[in-house]
């Protein structure tokens, strides 16, 4: 196979709307892949993401690149081999060995091959092929039932090995995945309600467990012996960034033990620091520095494993008997069980008046759905909030002259792989946050930054939490949608572009009757 097959299938995918096409086209090329390591590498690419974690490539590095070749001759594995042995690369000369290694990289692609491959590099390759489409594509061109593909997806934190088991092995080979302890696990994730009431109503009068929702950073704990790694959201490894997270679960009296939970910063009384202060600890490569001027706490709300004992597909009640056995309850967020509406919301209220985001319901006879937005989970928080892509920045005036202020919202389009403008805002920006933000969008930037043009466009990778009191309709924006009065709550640095909230949940709250409506 060639790397322009792929670069072919990645245009053809951002091309189309239909979801039906983008996954015949993922299939045929998965299938055009020589079994084994091609295909994985396959999948990795095509999902927007190489097997390799850090590169050391970045923007100013990829600014220039020698001239393309006419003729293409890359395959994957030869780009899947230069990122390896520039991932390997440290040490005295590393940084003139690297730019000789981009070069010879470069030089061999023709011009479309070297956008891909830079693009890949960088995290920007959006055609609209998502994980869940990837999965689709991958069960039908190994010809195996999905839900074997996403039973195994969940116990991966990478695409491409489920797409050579799936293609070498067939469901065998698919069904020999399952959780390890030291391996991360894809987290559950919880779809959103406006408030307690609508979100008790989707449980039907059953009893929940109402879990207060923390503002931290989501970590997944691994125990094997003495052995502790902690993972992020998105499965990086954090463990030595976290010594007081290693240390908890070190402590507990368990063999083996896998737990969802928070990271967070708390004050004297126990309520959570400004979020940028947990945020700088699991972004800090300095663990002893990070651990003397932030101490982070842990709470854990969930248990996967415990001493040989997968739980992922026992009911959350069961999870939560053990979780609450194992653990000494100052680590486990606090929680409230009940089907009554007036109750949860004045547990809702005391929460959300501790300084916390809000409450996640959980139906207590639910498995855990490792990545995926099931029903089994609802969160609420005390305002609309949406998680948004930061598509362009202007200059300010006034107090704000010489700073990029001015951000223009853009919310995610699976059909198009691209964003649909929401509006722009400034309020809610500190003068902090808005010297942090003139740095950060001037390296992002993809016009001239230099006070020429008004409005900078930036590369669409940084997410912004913004708070929102409706949607209207507006004819100046092309999705004819703006949000009402956005103000900035935090810059999301713990999420990716690809998980920025869609242009359909949008829709929806514009469509909902009431206050969201606008």
């Amino acid at each position: 196979m060639l790397l322009a097959e792929l670069v072919t299938t990645h245009a053809a995918v951002a091309a189309t709307r239909s979801r039906l096409r983008k996954r015949e086209l993922l299939a045929d090329a998965l299938r055009a892949a020589e079994p084994g390591d091609e295909v994985e590498v396959a999948a990795a690419f095509l999902s927007g993401r190489p097997r390799q974690r850090r590169t050391g490539l970045g923007w100013r590095t990829l600014g220039s690149l020698p001239p393309p070749a006419d003729v293409a001759s890359l395959s994957p594995a030869d780009v899947d081999d230069a990122l390896g042995r520039l991932e390997r690369l440290a040490g005295t000369g590393s940084q003139a060995a690297r730019r000789a290694a981009v070069d010879e990289l470069f030089a061999r692609a023709t011009a479309d091959e070297q956008d891909f491959v830079r693009r890949l590099v960088l995290g920007e390759l959006r055609q609209g092929a998502l994980d869940s489409l990837l999965l689709d594509a991958i069960a039908a061109a190994a010809d195996v039932p999905l839900p074997v593909v996403r039973r195994a997806a969940m116990f991966s934190a990478l695409t491409g090995p489920i797409a050579r088991a799936a293609l070498d092995g067939g469901a065998p080979a698919l069904e020999s995945f399952h959780l390890e302890p030291g391996r991360p696990v894809r987290p559950m994730l919880a779809a959103s309600a406006p408030d307690v009431a609508a979100a008790l109503e989707r449980f039907e009068g059953a009893a929940v467990a109402a879990d207060t929702k923390l503002d931290g950073i989501r970590v997944q704990v691994h125990r094997r012996g003495d052995d502790v790694v902690v993972f992020t959201r998105s499965l990086d490894d954090v463990t030595e960034r976290l010594p007081e997270v290693v240390a908890v679960a070190r402590a507990l009296d368990v063999r083996t033990v896998v737990l969802d939970g928070e990271a967070i910063a708390l004050d004297d009384a126990g309520r959570p620091r400004p979020f940028q202060e947990t945020a700088a600890r699991t972004g800090s490569h300095d663990a002893e520095a990070g651990s003397a001027t932030v101490p982070l706490s842990v709470r854990f709300f969930d248990v996967l494993h415990h001493d040989g004992t997968d739980l992922v597909d026992a009911p959350a009640a069961e999870r939560l008997e053990v979780l609450d056995r194992v653990l000494p309850p100052e680590v486990v967020v606090p929680r409230l069980v009940s089907s009554d509406v007036a109750e949860v919301e004045r547990f809702f209220a005391d929460t959300v008046a501790g300084g916390q985001e809000g409450l996640v319901l959980k139906a207590l006879d639910a498995p855990y759905a490792a990545g995926r937005r099931g029903a089994g989970w609802v969160k609420v928080k005390p305002r609309h909030t949406l998680d948004l892509v930061v598509l362009a920045v202007e200059w300010g005036s006034g107090r704000r002259q010489g700073r990029l202020s001015n951000i223009h919202l853009g919310a995610r389009d699976p059909g198009t792989g691209g964003f649909v403008m929401l509006g722009k805002t400034f309020k809610g920006m500190t003068d902090q946050m808005l010297a942090w933000q003139t740095e950060r969008f001037t390296e992002l930037a993809t016009s001239p930054a230099d006070g020429s043009s008004y409005v900078v466009t930036v590369r669409p990778e940084q997410v912004v939490e913004i708070a929102f009191d409706g949607v209207q309709r507006s004819t100046r924006y092309p999705g004819g949608m703006a949000l009402r009065f956005a103000r900035v709550v935090r810059y999301r640095d713990d999420k990716t572009a690809a998980e920025a909230d869609t242009v359909d949940t949008v829709r929806a709250l514009a469509a909902a009757p009431g206050p969201a409506a606008g």
